[in-house]
């Protein structure tokens, strides 16, 4: 163990969990899917200002990219879409979201499978309502993905995109184990991946967590490859290569006395909880 991981874990010892659903499902509270049912509201929360969600939902043919366990895509079937797919990377999700779906009784309308968003299964034109809730910050190839949503988005159609950027204070995606607000700014992805993996490792999905968020590169070195590191600066470039502008746009910041700093060169990037962007595919 590192110097500075041992600093790490030490200083951790200073600051609480944030409520994390897999520290839930843990402790026999509630499972990660119906955690996410729960919190169905606030994925969309910051779209509510451009679309209600029947505007979303209600009768329209809907994707969910990067769906999880599923709780927030039977969330959105509550609006009585036609049929609404959750798509997630994670193969044991969509066994996880299809049997969600039967217990509270939407297996009708939503269904669940194993994909990557970048090559996508679907025919051209097939959604009416693309979301993306707090998926841009982990899918492997953003610009593939984006045109893989465009392709198959109905003309008239709606993308909604909302995700943390990657210097948030919880931007790391760590904080089921390791409570330090921009810890990511602080330590070297070694120090936090050592630090992490001990902290883990007593809990009974500990390797499980492990090897979520971890992976190797042919060189052997271990990095996060849960996320890309999907920055405010990053996203905006990503943007100029789309066809389409944006219909709606914003930068929430963390709070409102630090609205003037979420609106600042660089320092945004620490001081914004949330980009919000809606695409929608013009005729």
């Amino acid at each position: 163990m590192s110097l500075s991981s041992t600093i790490l874990l030490q200083v951790n010892r200073m600051f609480p969990l944030p409520v994390h659903p897999f520290n839930l499902a843990n402790g026999g509270k509630m499972s990660y899917t119906e955690w996410q049912f729960q919190k169905g509201q606030q994925t969309i929360q910051f779209f509510l200002p451009y679309h209600t969600q029947e505007q979303m939902f209600t009768d329209k043919t809907v994707l969910d990219i990067g769906c999880g366990g599923g709780g927030k895509t039977c969330y959105y079937a509550t609006f009585r879409p036609k049929k609404i797919i959750g798509i997630d990377i994670v193969p044991h999700y969509a066994e996880e979201g299809n049997a969600f779906a039967r217990e509270k009784g939407l297996a009708d309308i939503a269904e669940f499978m194993t994909g990557d968003a970048s090559r996508m299964p679907f025919a051209d034109a097939t959604f009416d309502t693309i979301i993306m809730n707090d998926a841009m910050e982990h899918v492997d190839q953003p610009e593939k993905t984006l045109a893989e949503c465009f392709r198959v988005l109905k003309p008239g159609g709606h993308l909604y995109i909302n995700f943390p950027p990657y210097y948030h204070p919880y931007g790391a995606h760590l904080s089921d184990a390791i409570g330090i607000p921009w810890v990511h700014s602080l330590f070297s992805e070694q120090a936090m991946i050592n630090a992490y993996k001990r902290l883990v490792a007593p809990l009974p999905d500990g390797q499980d967590r492990v090897s979520f968020r971890i992976s190797k590169r042919g060189d052997g070195t271990e990095y996060f490859s849960y996320i890309n590191r999907m920055t405010i600066a990053r996203f905006r470039r990503i943007q100029k290569g789309v066809k389409y502008p944006a219909v709606y746009q914003q930068e929430i910041p963390l709070r409102s006395i630090v609205s003037g700093l979420a609106k600042l060169p660089g320092l945004c990037e620490y001081f914004v909880k949330m980009v919000v962007c809606v695409y929608q595919k013009q005729e």
